[in-house]
């Protein structure tokens, strides 16, 4: 039985999780959650044993110095809770560790354990996969579900995914089939520019997640950050002639693509997106005042001389978007 002595009522929680590995590419999900909880200063109130889930071969310890004694932090998934202040205080449950390297099924029914004692209204997976998507564009982030009404009442993409899956699929899967309204939200990550960070990708998924949830997020020095991580790709593309020429493919081919997608209807959601972010009535990006808890114990990589493989390969990321998490192409 899960007892959470030290977190109080929560009011309309929304779970958010990430998890690194597999299902992060260039980081930008589990960046996105670490930047929430960095935001709103989440203070941490459980900690899945690692002995249960994580084989320390795969995924080692690290041991540091704590004013000269010796101590050692264990790989795990940890879970905290933030308070978004304003006129509509609501609170966010943070879900953020690594993917598991055993006992699956126990591993999902422990959140859902926390998610059901916490009364999460729903969860929010976060994933980031590598795609044929240029660098110089707008992060591509796909939102879809495995609950057909859900798919429905929140504009959202049923998924058709079929083939390997990681723990953000089989987390969605479990959420849904315990009737707990669960999405997954999905950016592309440049598959020639895959090591992290990427902060523009991290901050495509928070203004999603603002969309879908309702919120505003103090972004901090994102914005700045994904200018940046833009300008360095651009400088290192411009020195390799090969490079720039696959970018300008790639920039073409989604520009087509995404000629349906400049319509009046889309030029409308980016602009209530920034007028959400200018209104002070909206709920607010400020932390809750005080204590929340009662206890406080880069290079590039060379293009391909084909289009990838769609299917996962020896790389630990998937070249295409996956777990039941994805959309149709």
């Amino acid at each position: 039985m899960i007892e959470l002595e030290r977190v109080p009522e929560l009011i309309d929680p929304v779970m958010v999780a990430a998890f690194e590995g597999w299902n992060d590419a260039g980081d930008a999900a589990s960046g996105a959650v670490a930047h929430l909880d960095r935001e709103w200063k989440g203070e941490v109130f459980a900690a899945l044993d690692a002995e249960d889930y994580y084989d320390f071969q795969v995924n080692r310890p690290t041991v540091w110095l704590d004013n000269g004694v010796r101590k050692i932090t264990w790989p795990t998934t940890r879970l905290s809770v933030v308070r978004i202040g304003g006129a509509k205080p609501r609170d966010l449950v943070l879900v953020r560790g690594i993917e598991p390297s055993m006992r699956w099924r126990s591993f999902c029914n422990e959140i859902l354990g926390f998610a059901h004692e916490l009364g999460v209204e729903m969860v929010v997976i976060l994933g980031a996969l590598l795609g044929d998507t240029p660098h110089t564009r707008p992060v591509p982030v796909s939102g879809v579900t495995s609950d057909p009404d859900l798919a429905r009442t929140m504009d959202l993409e049923e998924t058709k995914y079929e083939g390997p899956t990681g723990i953000v699929g089989i987390l969605q899967e479990a959420c849904t089939h315990a009737g707990v309204p669960t999405v997954s939200l999905w950016a592309a990550v440049p598959h020639y520019v895959s090591q992290p960070p990427n902060p523009k990708a991290t901050l495509a998924l928070l203004n999603r997640l603002e969309d879908l949830i309702d919120i505003r997020i103090p972004l901090g020095e994102l914005p700045e950050d994904a200018r940046a991580w833009q300008l360095g790709v651009d400088q290192l593309a411009a020195e390799d002639s090969e490079v720039a020429e696959y970018v300008q493919t790639l920039e073409e081919a989604r520009d087509t693509a995404d000629l349906p997608e400049a319509s009046g209807d889309a030029i409308a959601r980016e602009f209530e997106r920034y007028l959400r972010r200018r209104d002070p009535a909206a709920p607010s990006a400020e932390p809750g005042d005080g204590s929340y808890l009662r206890d406080t114990s880069s290079g590039l990589t060379r293009p391909p001389k084909r289009k990838p493989d769609p299917e996962p390969g020896t790389d630990p990321e998937p070249p295409s978007p996956d777990e039941g998490d994805t959309p149709d192409a």
